[in-house]
């Protein structure tokens, strides 16, 4: 993982910038990290954490953000970022995180974001979380947020409501049908991969597959 000169920011993947890490309150070997998107379009925030402030000159001095993405209402936690960002979430987790982020818009369906980066609902951690798929020209990065993310090296779930399997098994079947290379989780647990790229459609079938099959067995991870 590189940073630039003079910069907070690191690059854990060319093409891909990432703020310092936050340790997840409830689980402290659990590291968090936000992503800025550089665009021509404009760039673009995935996921609220500590790190946005943090790296608030270092984001400013790539240009001003025009959105900050949000995947799921878990990262409302943090509250508003020291950043002034247009928060967008999807509507199902609008309410939760209203009540600490000032929220500028609202998704509901599968959509792109001009012709680079897509919306793609994908519930089953919670009722709203929405993961983003951005293709900068070189890479396919997924953003997944907590709805599958990286524990000790291997690709995992977090069912926290069992009336959302159905919907959790739902939307890994879609993201197993997606064209992605990297996996960009918004954590993963100290001392492994902060984001992981796929070789190829076999080995993202196979890691997503066994997530399905814990799932469907009733496991939450």
């Amino acid at each position: 993982m590189t940073s630039s000169e003079g910069s907070s920011l690191v690059s854990p993947i060319d093409g891909l910038l990432a703020t310092p890490a936050s340790r997840l309150p409830y689980q402290q070997n659990v590291l968090l990290r936000s992503y800025v998107l550089e665009r021509p379009q404009g760039n673009v925030i995935v996921y609220n954490s500590p790190g946005v402030s943090d790296s608030a000159a270092s984001i400013l001095a790539l240009g001003t953000p025009v959105r900050l993405l949000v995947n799921h209402c878990h990262e409302a936690m943090y509250g508003q970022p020291g950043l002034d960002v247009p928060v967008w979430i999807h509507r199902e987790d609008q309410s939760e995180v209203s009540a600490s982020l000032d929220v500028a818009g609202v998704f509901t369906d599968r959509q792109m974001i001009d012709d680079d980066l897509e919306v793609i609902p994908t519930p089953g951690h919670t009722a709203g979380t929405a993961s983003y798929l951005w293709d900068n020209g070189t890479h396919r990065y997924l953003f997944t947020g907590d709805f599958i993310w990286i524990e000790d090296g291997q690709w995992k779930a977090v069912v926290l409501d069992p009336g959302l399997r159905s919907d959790y098994l739902d939307s890994l079947a879609l993201v197993c049908s997606l064209d992605f290379d990297v996996l960009v989780p918004w954590g993963a647990t100290e001392g492994g991969p902060t984001c992981d790229q796929v070789a190829g459609p076999a080995e993202k079938h196979a890691r997503i597959g066994a997530i399905i099959d814990r799932v469907r067995a009733g496991g939450t991870r």
